[in-house]
């Protein structure tokens, strides 16, 4: 798939865009707090109705705006077409239409438009907090499969709710408010239980890919392995409640469930978060990245927009044109943007290279 058309009306720095991209490589290049990411924000926006800067909310709307407008004209391999609108309003309910009718469900959005996305933070995912792992691994169960976008909202919410709970009810609650802990804990199971299968299936599905990518990257035929460490599995969540139920309460918190578990990735049996080099623990978060990307292409059939948001940044100059010519060689996509404050590598690959200046596209240049 492709984009074909991106619009932007008060989204972040952009007062007024309207760019015609297509397929190919396209490099957004400029200074850094320009908009070079904003604009590939704005794609993850337009597939996913989240931002990978957190919560989508009015600090998208442009100061002195009452609400920003994403728009994108999107051309799938077999032809068909999907035009997607966001109005994200400062106050008020936002609006999402797919080729102009309302759009009832996030996952909507997530069929008519994919993107695969790595960013600076990559290079720190595997020594960075398990909850950033368990971030890439849910948007991963999402990717594969849309309806799952439903289970990991449901499961957030489930934990928010008995947390707060747990807090209400301190460490020595009566026999008879117990029961409405017992009717979370009932919901905290069978959702958590499904989505700890989900991440589990998906975890076997990427790991010889993730393997691959590491063998390509690195150069050498090291063993990856991913574990998926939730202990709770084996009982059962129910059981694991029961048994965490006094912890929880003194505490005031789920100390056990999906909200706690982690990815754990190896390399050649050692624990790669405490025991790799910085060197190998860059590249397995890219061949993490990698290892999803290749799955997502293969479960549909077609690859996603692919956006390389800075992954170039802080690399030397040798090493940057070998990773960029690996991402471009080894992951299937029809269309790519990447990000970069200063030129990038030479490659034949580029299609244009576009100039970012202050909410702005005010140089295309075309490859040659």
């Amino acid at each position: 798939m492709i984009v074909r058309s991106l619009q932007l009306r008060d989204f972040r720095n952009y007062a007024q865009l309207d760019l015609p991209l297509g397929g190919g490589v396209f490099g957004l290049v400029g200074d850094n707090a320009q908009g070079k990411t904003n604009l590939v924000e704005a794609l993850v926006v337009l597939s996913t109705l989240k931002s990978f800067r957190g919560v989508v909310n009015d600090a998208v709307v442009r100061s002195g705006a009452e609400a920003a407008v994403l728009r994108a004209e999107v051309v799938h391999d077999d032809r068909r077409e999907f035009l997607i609108e966001i109005e994200l309003k400062r106050e008020g309910r936002s609006t999402v239409q797919i080729n102009r009718k309302r759009a009832a469900r996030t996952r909507d959005l997530l069929t008519a438009l994919r993107t695969s996305v790595f960013m600076p933070e990559d290079l720190y995912l595997i020594r960075g907090a398990a909850a950033e792992r368990r971030s890439v691994l849910d948007d991963a169960v999402v990717a594969l499969n849309p309806t799952h976008h439903d289970l990991v909202s449901e499961v957030e919410r489930v934990v928010r709710q008995r947390n707060s709970l747990l807090k209400e009810l301190g460490p020595r609650p009566s026999a008879s408010v117990l029961a409405s802990l017992d009717a979370w804990d009932d919901k905290l199971s069978a959702v958590g239980d499904e989505l700890g299968h989900a991440r589990a299936t998906v975890i076997d599905d990427i790991t010889a890919r993730v393997q691959a990518a590491y063998a390509t990257l690195a150069g050498n035929a090291a063993q990856v392995t991913l574990t998926y460490d939730a202990a709770w599995r084996e009982s059962g969540l129910a059981a694991a409640l029961r048994g965490a139920r006094d912890a929880d309460l003194r505490r005031g918190t789920s100390t056990v469930g999906p909200h706690r578990d982690d990815l754990v990735v190896s390399i050649d049996h050692l624990a790669a978060r405490t025991q790799g080099s910085h060197g190998e623990q860059h590249s397995l978060g890219l061949a993490l990245r990698m290892g999803i990307h290749h799955a997502v292409s293969d479960r549909w059939g077609s690859p996603p927009v692919l956006v390389l948001d800075d992954v170039l940044a802080g690399l030397d100059p040798r090493r940057k044109a070998a990773v960029f010519e690996q991402l471009l060689v080894h992951l299937p996509t029809r269309q790519v943007l990447v990000t970069n404050p200063e030129a990038l590598p030479d490659s034949p690959r580029i299609t244009r290279v576009l100039r970012v200046v202050a909410g702005t596209i005010n140089d295309v240049t075309p490859e040659g």
